[in-house]
Parts: structure tokens; C-alpha cells; sequence
């Protein structure tokens, strides 16, 4: 859906509140289809924003799994070599 939002389950150390947010706003960025709100939706944009936020997080919560965490620094790695090799 949104190139943006990165998996943010099983990694150690866990998704923070921040990416939890910051991976909501661009889900309600991406519904709405705008990136700042009017002053009259405002109030609705950041309400969907937190709702989401919420679930995202009971969500994470709630998953289990038998695999290890993975390593961020080794994704983030994995992913710039990737972009490097895809734009190079």
C-alpha cells in the first residue's frame, strides 16, 4: 500500500511509540489523501490518527511467533543495499 510504512513486528529492540505513530499518520495520510489537514478536519485526521496508533499497538501486542527477533541494524542494512542496487 505505502512504500512508507516498514514492518515494525519482531524485532529486537520492539517498535517504539514513535514509528508506531509515525506508521499511522502515513496510513491516515494515505487514506485521506492529503498530507495536512484542513483546520476544520484537523480534530477527525488526528483522532483516526491516534485510533490507529492504538490498534497498531495492541496489535503488535497480541502477535506471537517461534522465530528470533530480527536484528534492526541488519534490515536497515539489507535495505540500503537494495535501494543502492536499484538506483545505481
Amino acid at each position: 500500500m505505502c512504500r512508507n510504512i516498514k514492518p515494525l513486528f519482531n524485532f529486537d529492540p520492539p517498535a517504539t511509540d514513535e514509528e508506531i505513530h509515525d506508521a499511522a499518520l502515513q496510513f491516515v495520510r494515505k487514506l485521506s489523501g492529503t498530507t495536512r489537514p484542513s483546520k476544520r478536519n484537523e480534530a477527525a485526521f488526528e483522532k483516526a490518527v491516534s485510533s490507529i496508533a492504538k490498534c497498531a499497538q495492541d496489535l503488535l501486542n497480541s502477535l506471537e511467533t517461534s522465530q528470533p527477533p530480527r536484528d534492526r541494524e541488519e534490515v536497515a542494512a539489507k535495505a540500503r543495499a537494495r535501494s543502492a542496487a536499484r538506483f545505481a
